[in-house]
C-alpha cells in the first residue's frame, strides 16, 4: 500500500534525528525542559494561523508540496550548526533543534493522518489505519538503527541528510496519491474557512474538546516519563555518543512493541470493537505501567542478565501503546468529521494544545524535582492523570457531534454506531 511506505519514510525521517534531539536535551537533564517546550509552544501558536490560512487557500496536493518541501530544506540548512556544535553548546543548539524537531513532528505527521483522513471514509479507516500506521512503525524501527549503525560511522551532523532524503521519498509518494485523487474528483479544492478556525473549533465541537483534554492528559504522562529519563541519561552517560544510542534503544523497543501491537491487538479492536476499545486500552495501560513505577522508582528490571531501568520500561510502554494504538484510534475518528476540523481543528490540538501540555507539565515536573519530591511521588501524580484519561476516551469515542460510523459493526457500542 503507497499510503503505508509514504508513512514508512515519514518516521523513517523523524527518527533518525529524534535521538539527535533527545541526547541534546539529555546533556542538559529535566531543568531546562520546561524552556525548551515554552519555546515550542511559542513556535505553535505564531504557525496555527499561518497553517490555517494555508489550508483555506491551498490545495491538500499544494500543501503537502509547500509543507514537506520546507522541513526538508530546513534539515539541509541545519547540518552546519551541527558541524559547530563543539562551539554553539548543547544548551543554544538544544532550544534551536528541540523546537525545530517538535514543530516538524507535530506538523508533518499530523497532516500526513489529516490527508488521510481527507482520503479514506470511516468505514475503510478501521481497515487500513492500523496498516498504515503499522507502515510507520516499521519506518520508526529502521529509523533508530539508521541512527546507531551510522552515527559512528559518519557522526552526528550527516544524519540529517539522510533524513532530509527519506522525507523527500514520502512527499514523492502522497503527491502521487494525491494525483491518483485528483483524477476521480476527490478533495483537490481547498478547504476554505477562517485561518482562526481550529481555535474557534476547540470552543464549539465536543469532540475536539474531548480530544484537547486527552491529548494534555496523555500528553501529560508522556513528559513524565520523558523528564524522568532525560534526569537518568544525564546523570548516568556523559557522552554524547551514549545519550544518543540510549534514545535510540529506547526508541527501538518503543516502536517494535507497536509494530507488535499492530499485528495483534490493534486492528482486531478497531475492527470488532469499534474504536472506544482502542482508545481507552492504552490509558489503563499507562495506569499500569505508573503504578509500578509509584513503588520501584530508579529500580531496574533484570532481564536476560541486562539491568533495563523501569523508568526507560515506563517511557517505552506509555509511547508504545499511544503509537500502536491510541494514534491509529483517534486519526479514525477524524474521518467522522468535515474537512475543515480534519485539517485546522486536528492540527491544533496536536500542535498547540499538545506543546501546551508540555510547558504546563515540564515546568510542574522540574520544580517538585527541586523541591526534592522524589520518582515514585511524581508518578502517583501520573496515576490520576490516567485514571482520568481513561474515562475522557470513552467521552471522546462517544461524541455526540461525530457523524455516523459507516459500515458500524454490531459488536460497537451504541454511541459509536447511531450518535451522529
Amino acid at each position: 500500500m503507497v499510503s503505508a511506505l509514504a508513512f514508512f519514510f515519514v518516521m523513517t525521517a523523524y527518527y533518525i534525528i529524534r535521538p539527535v534531539r533527545d541526547q541534546l536535551g539529555g546533556a542538559v537533564g529535566s531543568s531546562q525542559l520546561p524552556l525548551f517546550y515554552a519555546v515550542t509552544f511559542l513556535a505553535m501558536l505564531v504557525l496555527t494561523p499561518i497553517f490555517g490560512a494555508l489550508v483555506a487557500r491551498f490545495t491538500r496536493r499544494s500543501l503537502l508540496g509547500w509543507s514537506y518541501s520546507f522541513f526538508i530544506l530546513c534539515l539541509l540548512a541545519l547540518i552546519p550548526a551541527f558541524l559547530a556544535q563543539d562551539r554553539i553548546g548543547a544548551r543554544t543548539l538544544g532550544v534551536v533543534f528541540f523546537v525545530w524537531v517538535s514543530v516538524f513532528n507535530l506538523f508533518v505527521v499530523s497532516l500526513f493522518w489529516s490527508f488521510m483522513a481527507d482520503v479514506f471514509d470511516s468505514r475503510r479507516a478501521r481497515e487500513v489505519f492500523s496498516l498504515i500506521a503499522l507502515g510507520g512503525m516499521a519506518g520508526a524501527l529502521v529509523g533508530p538503527m539508521l541512527t546507531r549503525l551510522l552515527v559512528g560511522l559518519i557522526g552526528v551532523a550527516p544524519l540529517l541528510l539522510v533524513s532530509a532524503v527519506m522525507l523527500a521519498a514520502s512527499l514523492w509518494l502522497l503527491l502521487r496519491i494525491s494525483v491518483q485523487r485528483a483524477q476521480h474528483g476527490e478533495g483537490e479544492q481547498a478547504v476554505g474557512g477562517s485561518l482562526w478556525a481550529g481555535v474557534r473549533e476547540l470552543w464549539s465541537k465536543p469532540f475536539l474538546r474531548w480530544m484537547a483534554i486527552l491529548m494534555l492528559l496523555g500528553d501529560g504522562v508522556g513528559t513524565l516519563a520523558y523528564a524522568l529519563v532525560a534526569d537518568y541519561a544525564k546523570a548516568h552517560l556523559s557522552a554524547a555518543g551514549a545519550r544518543t544510542a540510549f534514545y535510540a534503544n529506547i526508541d527501538w523497543a518503543t516502536n517494535l512493541l507497536g509494530v507488535l501491537l499492530q499485528l495483534t491487538w490493534t486492528r482486531w479492536l478497531l475492527m470488532r470493537r469499534g474504536t472506544m476499545w482502542a482508545l481507552v486500552l492504552p490509558q489503563v495501560v499507562n495506569l499500569g505501567l505508573l503504578i509500578v513505577v509509584v513503588f520501584g522508582g530508579h529500580g531496574q528490571l533484570n532481564v536476560f542478565g541486562y539491568g533495563i531501568p523501569l523508568l526507560a520500561m515506563m517511557m517505552v510502554g506509555t509511547r508504545g501503546f499511544m503509537y500502536g494504538m491510541t494514534k491509529p484510534a483517534s486519526d479514525a475518528l477524524y474521518t467522522r468529521v468535515p474537512r475543515e476540523t480534519r485539517y485546522k481543528g486536528k492540527n491544533f490540538v496536536e500542535t498547540a494544545v499538545w506543546r501546551f501540555g508540555d510547558v504546563v507539565f515540564t515546568s510542574g515536573i522540574s520544580a517538585l524535582v527541586k523541591l526534592g519530591v522524589g520518582v515514585g511521588s511524581i508518578a502517583l501524580i501520573g496515576v490520576g492523570a490516567s485514571s482520568l484519561a481513561t474515562w475522557i476516551a470513552g467521552k471522546a469515542a462517544t461524541s455526540p457531534d461525530l457523524a455516523p460510523e459507516k459500515g458500524a459493526s454490531s459488536t460497537q457500542t451504541p454511541g459509536e454506531a447511531v450518535r451522529s
